[in-house]
């Protein structure tokens, strides 16, 4: 009998410790996790869309994030940011790029969304060399977009006509441009072109040009960056609220972030990504802004 008993005990103890260490083992999706670092694997798939600016950052992301989780797959489309701004509403994606507020844009539930800022970008009006001015004041700068000023003479450079080169009506670009270097004034008639390439490539090549760019842009001397009231157009100087001409780029999500999507935008802030790929990819760290702006454009101190 009391062999009996003790065979039952070690029965029930070695069937205890089964059941705990299958428990330990749980190796299933958490919903909870970021950036792929959790001991338990993320699995699952989710779908972005919105801002072509944006798409060759997320992607390259997308792909850094999916290689550290193999069992995710990310989907990131471009179609601009009113696209996924809807899109995100909807429900059709998880995730909406944009590069403005979506209070900025009509027809767009923002009391729906949540804002992530992911990233920021730096701009400024960019001239053909041959123009010979480094440096604009804010207001004479108004004045040459709108035409009240023609010839760069007038501002201490080359006796030559200005060119406008203008970006069209639904560029993000020209919106914050116009915003924040222009005080939302209206540009003159002008050259338009969507794409930063194309509008660099126009510059270079057109004596007495000017237009705007991203900092990322400028990577050599073929066109000059314009530094405003004796301002630079750096990232310390945008970082620390100096420079005016500045955007967020954002991702927004409907309602709060959830399971795959909440750890893909964790990812996206961490420092691997804000301390490296941004640069690499022509943003700055959001995480090292001074400054933050509301939908309004209203700037304050962080």
């Amino acid at each position: 009998m009391k062999s009996f008993k003790k065979i039952s005990l070690m029965m029930l103890i070695a069937a205890f410790m089964i059941i705990a260490a299958a428990c330990g083992s749980d190796s299933s999706s958490d919903k909870d996790s970021g950036g792929g670092k959790d001991s338990r694997e993320l699995s699952g798939s989710i779908s972005v869309s919105g801002s072509s600016a944006m798409q060759p950052l997320i992607a390259a992301a997308a792909e850094e994030f999916m290689a550290e989780n193999p069992k995710v797959d990310i989907q990131v489309n471009a179609g601009g940011s009113g696209t996924g701004l809807s899109q995100v509403a909807e429900g059709s994606v998880q995730i909406g790029n944009s590069d403005v507020f979506a209070e900025e844009k009509e027809g767009i539930p923002a009391d729906k969304l949540v804002d992530h800022k992911v990233a920021v970008v730096g701009m400024t009006a960019a001239v053909n060399p041959k123009v010979g001015i480094d440096d604009i004041k804010k207001e004479d700068l108004i004045k040459v977009f709108t035409g009240k000023i023609t010839n760069w003479k007038e501002l201490g450079g080359k006796d030559q006509k200005i060119v406008l080169v203008n970006r069209p009506d639904s560029s993000g670009t020209r919106a914050v441009f116009n915003h924040f270097a222009l005080d939302g004034a209206t540009p003159a008639e002008g050259i338009t072109e969507d794409s930063s390439n194309t509008v660099k490539k126009i510059i270079n090549e057109t004596e007495g040009a000017i237009g705007y760019l991203a900092f990322s842009y400028f990577t050599d001397d073929s066109v000059t960056p314009l530094s405003i009231d004796g301002v630079k157009p750096t990232a310390e100087n945008v970082q620390s609220g100096k420079f005016p001409v500045w955007a967020y780029q954002h991702s927004y999500t409907k309602g709060e972030a959830e399971g795959l999507t909440k750890a893909f935008l964790d990812y996206l802030m961490s420092d691997d990504i804000q301390n490296t790929l941004l640069k690499e990819q022509g943003y700055l760290p959001v995480t090292k802004m001074k400054v933050e702006r509301d939908a309004e454009g209203n700037q304050k101190n962080i």
